[in-house]
């Protein structure tokens, strides 16, 4: 299994386009040593030629310019054979819409991310301009899906399972119906072939017994690096909401996701890094504890492989 993370940042990307904080402000100055980074997408491929999408950014375009494995190779031709999708927020689903340029494309979402992007979309029209421009493959819960070519629907050597974490809707689609556990999922992507696993999990609000169960004997583990602390945003005076009420996990401090991740065997990376995590900061003191228990920080254009 070969992976290369195409968008590393939270929404808004880094620096972010309205955001003068610290980190915003020092990365534009070049006086942070930090990495600019856009929005979460990474492309997973079992023999290097075809690629699936876990989640597709706004700045898809550019990402699949920055990799040459996404190039198209005929006159009218992509490598992407396919799109997964998490959950329904914007900056990981928006990137659809500028996929549109006639030219078939298959989806992988539960029911309830798929009607979230969907059902009353006036823009998905884009997309349903000739039969199957988008055709959707639902991802039940707890069943093991395999991951198709494009081409007469061949296994890909890769599947994957979808189990719900703790989340929430998008704030898009709060108030048009009830939640449902199928609003946030995390995966557990396995290589036919060797059997290596990857789990990923790039939105967790907290700790529940089907995190363990995804992340138990992974090889590697893609895990949610928004926040450092919970009182962030309050902290720099960009907002009133704490990272948990936005459905992240924290990553520092007694009870954060870095001392779970710590006692978890394999690779371990974090990725959807917000533009005001202090993680950002090469050389700083959070990335130092980060990596003296073992843990990385994903960045665009990072390359692995299981």
């Amino acid at each position: 299994m070969r992976l290369r993370v195409l968008g590393s940042a939270a929404g808004g990307g880094f620096p972010q386009w309205n955001c003068g904080c610290r980190n915003c402000a020092g990365v534009r100055a070049g006086t942070l040593q930090a990495l600019p980074r856009t929005q979460e997408s990474v492309a997973l491929s079992a023999d290097g030629e075809h690629w699936f999408l876990l989640n597709v950014s706004p700045e898809v375009r550019q990402q699949i310019e920055s990799f040459p494995g996404l190039w198209p190779r005929r006159p009218r031709h992509s490598p992407i054979a396919g799109i997964v999708l998490n959950n329904g927020d914007l900056d990981h689903c928006l990137g659809l819409l500028s996929l549109r340029e006639s030219y078939p494309l298959v989806g992988y979402a539960t029911e309830s991310v798929r009607r979230g992007f969907c059902e009353g979309n006036v823009l998905y029209r884009t997309l349903q301009r000739f039969p199957e421009q988008l055709r959707w493959e639902t991802l039940a819960l707890g069943r093991e899906t395999p991951l198709l070519l494009p081409d007469g629907g061949v296994p890909s050597g890769l599947t994957l399972v979808a189990l719900p974490v703790p989340g929430k809707r998008p704030l898009h689609l709060e108030n048009l119906g009830p939640a449902s556990p199928e609003d946030n999922v995390g995966f557990r992507i396995r290589d036919t072939v060797t059997g290596k696993t990857l789990a990923y999990l790039s939105a967790v609000a907290g700790w529940s017994p089907v995190v363990d169960e995804l992340v138990a004997g992974a090889d590697c583990i893609f895990f949610d690096g928004t926040f450092w602390t919970g009182d962030e945003l309050v902290a720099a005076g960009l907002g009133t909401r704490r990272a948990e009420d936005m459905a992240h996990w924290p990553v520092g401090g007694v009870g954060g996701s870095m001392k779970y991740l710590a006692e978890r065997p394999g690779r371990r990376v974090l990725i959807h890094i917000n533009n005001t995590n202090p993680l950002l900061q090469e050389g700083g003191p959070e990335r130092a504890e980060l990596a003296a228990v073992g843990i990385e920080l994903s960045h665009d254009g990072l390359e692995l492989e299981l």
